[in-house]
């Protein structure tokens, strides 16, 4: 081969990074963390790189490429080099490491990715609030007319899934289908609803307004269930609780405890989910002690009428 077109045997670092595809800098820092040993220096004082140093900065850069991490580079190459030194058949075994926990890394990733475009899909399909629920959820709601739901209802569904896991407001989600069908129901519904904001903090808790909205909350409540019977939906809540429980077993750690006790457990939270008692304590009201009576005394209401039809 003519002398001309022979290659030489050390570049300079300029020459090493343009050939790598990487830079001067980066070299210099490859240095700095221990992934690259210092070269020899010239006379010049400069550092010179041999072969085998370009087929490490190789080897570094198509790694980094990949996503592999500097550090996890250095201590696999560390790995391997300790490897070789007590069993000169070293096979890389550093390597293969830090690549079996990248792709684990990687399909984890791929695999929140491919929820996230769910999430988005559905919003762009479903409107944004409607979208922000499960699936388990807006299948319920699905074939409402259009406009029936009201941002406060999907807002009442978004802060119980986040209590009580889907199903839970998959099951809170007939209330809203009833107001939704029965326009009758969803005037009477605004109307104690309005009366119940009226009940502010410069209402006394012993003023008469409390009972009697307390009164007219009960009668609605009572008016809204039997319309839930007739139409069946709550026959539809007992096929979701089947659907959810055999999407969802139950196991050994859903059993017992203080939320089963409060009847917020039953295996049946959103998985990943804190506990609807820690739920509860964490979210805010802004209801006067006026507006608390009253629905205390509607509570009242509801378990007196509980006892008279057990027969008690």
């Amino acid at each position: 081969m003519h002398s001309s077109f022979m290659p030489p045997r050390q570049v300079k670092i300029g020459d090493a990074a343009a050939f790598v595809g990487s830079t001067p800098r980066a070299i210099r820092h490859y240095h700095e963390i221990g992934l690259l040993p210092e070269p020899e220096r010239g006379g010049d004082g400069r550092r010179r790189y041999g072969y085998e140093d370009m087929i490490r900065l190789l080897w570094i850069r198509r790694m980094a490429d990949a996503g592999i991490a500097l550090d996890d580079i250095r201590d696999a190459f560390t790995e391997d080099a300790a490897s070789a030194g007590a069993d000169s058949g070293g096979d890389g075994e550093g390597i293969a490491g830090v690549l079996e926990r990248l792709e684990e890394t990687l399909a984890a990733q791929e695999a929140e990715l491919r929820r996230q475009r769910t999430v988005v899909r559905r919003m762009r399909a479903e409107g944004s609030r409607m979208g922000l629920l499960s699936g388990f959820v807006t299948e319920r709601l699905k074939n409402l007319p259009e406009g029936s739901l009201r941002q406060a209802d999907l807002d009442s569904l978004l802060v119980t899934e986040r209590i009580l896991g889907p199903l839970g407001a998959a099951l809170q989600a007939a209330r809203f289908v009833a107001l939704a069908t029965h326009p009758a129901l969803r005037e009477e519904s605004d109307r104690i609803d309005d009366a119940e904001e009226a009940l502010d903090d410069s209402v006394a808790v012993d003023d008469p307004r409390v009972a009697r909205v307390a009164a007219e909350r009960h009668a609605f409540e009572s008016a809204l269930q039997a319309v839930i019977e007739e139409s069946g939906l709550d026959e539809d809540d007992d096929a979701l609780c089947d659907a959810w429980d055999a999407l969802h077993p139950a196991t050994a750690d859903d059993s017992g405890g203080d939320e089963d006790a409060a009847g917020l457990g039953s295996g049946r939270r959103e998985a990943g989910s804190m506990s609807a008692v820690d739920a509860i304590g964490k979210m805010p009201y802004d209801f006067s002690p006026a507006r608390l009576r009253c629905m205390e005394l509607a509570e009242e209401l509801s378990a007196r009428d509980a006892l008279k039809r057990s027969g008690r």
